[in-house]
């Protein structure tokens, strides 16, 4: 008998009319896990269908693994940026759906960038030699993300080569002018932090990609200048340096006293990190310390003095402070307002060295 014909009161009815409302609540429209075609961005509000390719990938696991990786980092024991990578990571997806809608290669590119991160992201950058970049890379070449690619006829060179530091392309623009990844990485964080006075859907409409960077009217410029200073500000702050100076220490004391591989550091999620943390005798009095006694962390700019009074201090130097400006009406920001680039270029005077101690 058809289907049709059963009565909702029979058990056959009543569990197909279970499973038709399941099948509704997945149609959520923030739904971040692939179940459904259809996703839009909290922040700027872009409805995004999703390909077929980009649903695969949203189901593997380095990009599920982004989903407990801090974008903000250390930091995040300090201050309330606590959204993740695969938050940041969906929204460039939904910028490059709404600048690039039919380019199916750049959006695979963007789902794709943040795929190397480490965990705390940026924190422990470097040790070992550890690269987000080079790791990520290499995630594209393995599978899953492989298999997922050549099932979709996808080429993995051609996805490299998409997020190469000589891809001239909105998503990655390494010439010093503001790209997709970026944008969305200091709106994000500005409203995380309280310092976003303009509606991001608004803003969005005020937007535009000329010769592969971010181009805004001369307003719209002056708030993401606002947004980039406030976010390099928050690098140089104790909330920032005090908490990654702290985790570096105890990353490189891991690697030192446990048999923890830098490869596999790498791969970690926050929650792993700090379990790993806690799991070793010499690291583990200090984790507690960052978490939960971090008023006690004494941080000040310059190298730690040969002084008796602060001998136990450990040093700490920011890697780089990010400052990419946007066009003005499709010119370079220091000829279209040249007292923005100022604003921009007085960053330089940030300090990137410091100290810290416990008290």
């Amino acid at each position: 008998m058809d289907s049709q014909n059963d009565p909702p009161s029979s058990p056959k009815g009543a569990r197909e009319a279970r499973e038709a409302r399941d099948n509704d609540a997945w149609t959520v429209p923030t739904n971040v896990m692939g179940r459904t075609a259809t996703f839009t961005d909290p922040l700027w509000r872009i409805p995004v269908r999703l390909n077929p390719v980009e649903v695969a990938l949203l189901r593997t696991e380095p990009l599920r693994r982004l989903h407990f990786v801090a974008h903000g980092g250390a930091s995040t024991v300090s201050t309330l940026q606590s959204y993740s990578r695969l938050e940041h990571t969906l929204g460039v997806l939904a910028l490059v759906a709404h600048f690039r809608p039919e380019d199916e290669l750049l959006r695979v590119a963007a789902l794709l960038h943040d795929i190397g991160h480490l965990p705390l992201s940026h924190t422990i950058e470097g040790i070992s030699g550890l690269d987000h970049h080079a790791i990520g890379l290499q995630l594209l070449r393995t599978d899953p993300i492989r298999t997922v690619l050549e099932n979709h006829g996808i080429r993995t060179e051609a996805v490299t080569a998409a997020l190469g530091k000589q891809s001239h392309s909105p998503l990655t623009n390494p010439s010093g002018v503001l790209n997709l990844d970026h944008l969305d990485s200091f709106v994000r964080s500005g409203r995380a932090a309280g310092r976003l006075g303009t509606d991001p859907a608004v803003m969005l409409r005020r937007l535009d990609i000329r010769d592969a960077a971010v181009s805004a009217d001369r307003p719209t410029a002056a708030s993401l200048v606002d947004l980039i200073c406030g976010e390099a500000r928050l690098h140089t702050s104790w909330d920032s340096v005090g908490p990654a100076s702290v985790v570096r220490r105890l990353a490189c004391h891991l690697l030192d006293s446990t048999t923890l591989t830098p490869a596999r550091l790498a791969r970690m999620t926050d929650p792993q990190l700090w379990s790993a943390f806690d799991s070793c005798a010499i690291t583990e009095p200090e984790s507690a310390m960052v978490r939960y006694e971090l008023h006690r962390l004494q941080v000040k700019t310059g190298p730690a003095p040969r002084d008796r009074a602060v001998c136990n201090a450990w040093n700490f130097s920011l890697r780089k402070i990010y400052s990419s400006a946007p066009l003005v009406e499709g010119q370079r920001m220091e000829v279209a307002a040249p007292e923005l680039a100022a604003e921009l270029d007085a960053l330089r005077a940030l300090p990137t060295t410091f100290h810290a101690w416990w008290s």
